[in-house]
Formats: structure tokens, C-alpha cells, sequence
């Protein structure tokens, strides 16, 4: 009799799960949700404060004002403006890496369509997903994707911290002090592991030519690189003060090096500083010659006093510094769009110009001290990214390059992951999905970007797709996992159990992994193979596989 009781209150526990987890699922799938309580808040910014803030306006209309001169110049016409659906997929695609849940969408229709893209926005900024992922993809700048010598670094420690300084909003320059100056013990100063991510195994200590390789890429935009062997010969670098430009030399480079030189592995106190102290044997000469601190470009606004690395850490983020502030302005632009502004991220010569819209912006970031925030709601709110990538005429790259129409972009690995990931669930997937959903996400999104090839510091290089990489979406586990009925956890069971005729059961389809309706056509075609279908578990899960692996979801567009 015991046995028998237990019996049936296993089951009845199960019955209650999973009655309540679909009673959980009903509010995503409905598209006027009743309980206000329900609907996330929607803040003073989301209804619209920066599409109404002078300032804020001001720069958009001289960022537009300068595109529309520079397209009339190159006779090019621009794209009508995207839907809202589509602007925020690409929005999410740059912030969290994936696409928009069934059940934000749900949550936007409930909001006025001009609000829409500002409120979806405006939700990301604050969702702990961005700070993650982006914190993951500045990773990549800062410290590389290699895991290093464990006793002295700890890039995961280092990404934790990276993603608590985008959740507090901290500036750009007071990010980039931080990191330059940073002391003390790599676990328990995580910025410090911007210095020991490159710790010579020779030595023990933090390599200034690695640094200095480093600081020039990511802080100024500029490969400097090849001066470390020799003069740049080829007329590829130039530097010095703009109006007063010289080729590049093995002087500028080691000299940048040598304010790392101060950083030093001091026991169990970890970084401290020292007297900076480098030489270095230059191309042509009998021995090493002593090196001084100093700058490629802008003497001018480097402070004669302080710490080394002080020093260039305030020389890097001086308002005088537009150099650094562009560099800044390209890898956001880059993380955005999905591509750079130019041919590179990290290679912005002084003669050569950034595009219109995003020179305008780095005023802008200059001018508003630093802000991260407010420079991704400008891009976001730009003509560039809010244009659509199609039009009555034919688009080419020429178009894309000038800001004409959005530039067709593969997904990278992580982001097709995700969307796969959120593209089979109703609920929005993050750090308040159950614990089987992050496990799911963590196991299977890892594992698939393991296969599908992960491009480390070089994820934002464009190729193309391989057979390898298509035949894993098609036939991987995950494709298998996230389109196969399950009512305890697919869009797939939950579409079927919830939504009304195939019409409806399709339009969500769409909605969940394209982000957009289907055509009147796509709908046609789709009932008739519902109608077909021997069931509509069996058509359902046909229809996500296809669309799941159709070329437009692998890409931004």
C-alpha cells in the first residue's frame, strides 16, 4: 500500500510540474498578454527620452546630413528604412547573440510600433545577456581567446569582471585607466589579467612587445606590428602628428613597449610597479641601446609626470586622443554591424577617413565622456543600421560599404547557436530560464561551436560557409534536440498545444526562428503541407528544421 501511495504522488508531482510549466508557457504564446504584472516595465528612456533628447538628436541629423552628402557624391540612392522586427533581430544579434524570443516579440506588440525598437533596445542594455556576451566578444580584443598559463592568468575571472563593468555602465576611458594600470594579484584584481594574459614563460613577467602589439590594435587602431623587426619601408604605416605624418619606424614601437616595462610579477603581491627599464638591439645596430617611454603620435598630450603606465593610460584616453577614440568608435561599430566600418578593425590609417556616420559619432563619444551606452543607442538609431538590405534596385557592396543598405553578414558560430537555442523555446532563454534550459544552452551551445568552428580574435574576418559546417546544422544534435517534440520543454510541443489553426501554428513558426512573418506565399505553401501531414507533430517539426536551416536564418541582414 506504501509503495502504492508513492506510486501515485510521483505522479502527481510530475502532473503539477507540468501543468504548471505550461501555465507558464500560455503568456509567451499569447499576443495580448492580460496581467500587466507580467509585462516587463517599460522605463522613461524605453518610451522614448533619447529620440526626444536635443543633443542626442542633434548628432543623428549630422551624422544623416553627412551620409546623405558623401551617398550624393558617389551617385548611390539608399534603402527604405527596415521593419521593426527586422531592426530587432539585428539588435539582439550585436548584444546578446542571438535572435528575439516568440515571447519578447509578444511583449513589443503590446507597445506602439515607433516605440518598439527603442523599448526592445532599451531592455537588452539592462539584460544580463548583454553584459556577458559582450563581455565575452571584448575579451577576445583585450586578452585574446587562449586560456594562457593557468598559475598566472584567469580569463574567466577577467570576463566576469568585464561583464560587471558593462552592467554598471562604466565609461570607456575608466575602463581602458583600469586596465593600463591595473596592480595587484590576477585573481583577485581581475583587470590585472589584461597585463598576464601575455607572461613570458621565460621570465615570469608581463611581455611589453606583446603589449604594446596589443595596446596598438585594440586602444588605437593602428597594426604597428611589423615595427617591432623593422622600419616600415613600404609606406603601409604612418605616424606622428596628423598634418605631419612619418613612415613608421622600429623607435615608435619599442618605445610604446617600454611603458609596460614598469608592470612586474612581485610574488604572492602580483603586479607592481617599478622604474621602467628596456632596451632593445634595433635592425642594423652592434648591441641593444636603452629605450625611454614615449608615444607614436601626440607628444603633445602625454603628461610629463606620474607612473609610466599612468601616463600612457591618460595619454590614450585625453580627449586630445581622437586617434583612440576611433579605434573605440570601430570595434562597437564592428561588434553592431557584425563587420568593421572599413576594410579593418584595428587598422585605422590617419589619412583615411571612417565613414561619415561614424566619424561623426566619435565626436560624440569624445564629447559625452566616453559613453558606451549612449554611442550604442546612436548606432542603433542610425540610418546605416536601420536601413533595410533590400530594395527596387540592385544592392551592391558598394552600397553596404557606403551605408546605404545593411550589409549582408554570416552569423558567427555562438550566434547561430543561439538562435538555434532560442529559436526552440517560447520564453526568452537567460539567467531566469530554469536550470535544465541554462545547462541545455551551456552543454549543447558549447559543444556546437566546438564543431562548427570557433575563429577566436579573428571572428569578425568573413568566409565562407563549409559543407562541414552546413551538414552540422542540418544533422547535429542540436537541430535534432531543439525541433523534435518535447512538451516539457519545444516551440515545437508548445505551438501544437497552444496555438489555433496552421495558419497560426506557422505564423509562430516564423516568428520564433526568422523573426518575421511568413509571405502570403511561404503561407500558402505551408498550410498545404500541414493539411498533408500525416500529423501536426510530424509538420511542425518538418517546419522548423527547414527553416532552422534555410540560408536566411545563418545571417544578419
Amino acid at each position: 500500500m506504501r509503495s502504492l501511495f508513492h506510486s501515485i504522488g510521483k505522479y502527481l508531482l510530475a502532473a503539477t510540474l507540468l501543468v504548471s510549466t505550461l501555465g507558464f508557457l500560455l503568456w509567451g504564446l499569447s499576443s495580448t498578454p492580460e496581467n500587466p504584472q507580467l509585462r516587463p516595465p517599460v522605463s522613461d528612456v524605453s518610451l522614448g527620452r533619447w529620440n526626444t533628447n536635443e543633443s542626442f538628436q542633434s548628432t543623428l541629423a549630422k551624422a544623416h546630413q553627412a551620409l546623405a552628402v558623401s551617398l550624393e557624391d558617389e551617385g548611390l540612392s539608399a534603402a527604405p528604412r527596415a521593419d521593426w522586427l527586422t531592426i530587432c533581430r539585428r539588435q539582439s544579434l550585436a548584444l546578446v547573440g542571438c535572435g528575439v524570443s516568440l515571447e519578447e516579440i509578444r511583449w513589443l506588440q503590446t507597445l506602439p510600433e515607433p516605440q518598439r525598437t527603442t523599448a526592445h533596445l532599451e531592455r537588452l542594455l539592462d539584460d544580463s545577456r548583454f553584459h556577458d556576451y559582450w563581455a565575452e566578444r571584448w575579451s577576445r580584443f583585450l586578452v585574446g581567446n587562449d586560456e594562457g598559463q593557468f598559475v598566472l592568468f584567469r580569463r574567466r575571472r577577467f570576463r566576469v569582471w568585464l561583464a560587471e563593468q558593462f552592467a554598471a555602465d562604466v565609461r570607456y576611458d575608466q575602463l581602458v585607466r583600469e586596465l593600463i594600470t591595473a596592480n595587484g594579484l590576477w585573481s583577485d584584481r581581475p583587470q590585472v589579467n589584461f597585463l598576464t594574459a601575455t607572461v613570458d614563460s621565460n621570465d615570469g613577467q608581463p611581455d611589453p612587445v606583446r603589449l604594446a602589439a596589443r595596446t596598438s590594435r585594440v586602444f588605437l587602431g593602428l597594426r604597428i606590428d611589423c615595427l617591432q623587426c623593422h622600419d616600415d619601408f613600404l609606406g603601409n604605416v604612418s605616424l606622428g602628428d596628423p598634418g605631419n605624418l612619418e613612415g613608421g619606424t622600429q623607435q615608435h614601437f619599442h618605445k610604446l613597449a617600454a611603458f609596460y616595462t614598469a608592470a612586474e610579477v612581485n610574488g604572492l603581491q602580483g603586479i607592481r610597479d617599478r622604474e621602467a627599464d628596456y632596451e632593445y638591439k634595433y635592425l642594423g645596430d652592434d648591441e641593444a641601446t636603452p629605450v625611454q617611454p614615449g608615444v607614436p603620435f601626440g607628444q603633445a598630450y602625454l603628461p610629463a609626470e606620474g607612473e609610466q603606465r599612468e601616463r600612457l593610460a591618460a595619454w590614450i584616453t585625453s580627449p586630445k586622443n581622437r586617434q583612440a577614440a576611433r579605434s573605440a568608435v570601430s570595434h562597437v561599430w564592428a561588434l553592431m554591424f557584425g563587420q568593421p566600418d572599413g576594410e579593418s578593425i584595428d587598422n585605422l590609417p590617419f589619412e583615411l577617413p571612417m565613414g561619415p556616420v561614424a566619424e561623426t559619432f566619435v565626436d560624440d563619444f569624445i564629447d559625452h565622456g566616453y559613453d558606451l551606452r549612449r554611442l550604442i543607442r546612436l548606432i542603433a538609431a542610425s540610418q546605416p543600421f536601420t536601413v533595410d538590405s533590400r530594395a527596387d534596385f540592385e544592392i551592391t557592396r558598394r552600397h553596404e560599404m557606403a551605408g546605404a543598405a545593411f550589409p549582408l553578414v554570416r552569423l558567427r558560430g555562438e550566434q547561430v547557436a543561439g538562435c538555434v537555442l532560442q529559436a526552440s523555446r517560447i520564453k526568452t532563454v537567460d539567467r531566469d530560464s530554469s536550470l535544465i534550459s541554462q545547462l541545455i544552452q551551456l552543454a549543447a551551445g558549447g559543444e556546437f561551436v566546438t564543431r562548427f568552428g570557433d575563429r577566436g580574435e579573428n571572428e569578425l574576418e568573413s568566409d565562407s560557409v563549409t559543407i562541414t559546417q552546413r551538414l552540422l546544422l542540418m544533422n547535429g544534435d542540436l537541430s535534432k534536440e531543439s525541433v523534435k517534440p518535447n512538451p516539457l520543454a519545444n516551440a515545437t510541443s508548445h505551438l501544437i498545444m497552444f496555438s489555433g489553426d496552421h495558419a497560426d501554428v506557422i505564423e509562430a513558426a516564423y516568428l520564433c526562428t526568422l523573426n518575421r512573418y511568413p509571405s502570403e506565399n511561404e503561407m500558402g505553401h505551408f498550410v498545404t503541407r500541414f493539411d498533408e501531414a500525416k500529423s501536426r507533430e510530424e509538420a511542425i517539426s518538418d517546419l522548423f528544421w527547414v527553416l532552422l536551416n534555410c540560408s536566411e536564418f545563418s545571417w544578419n541582414h
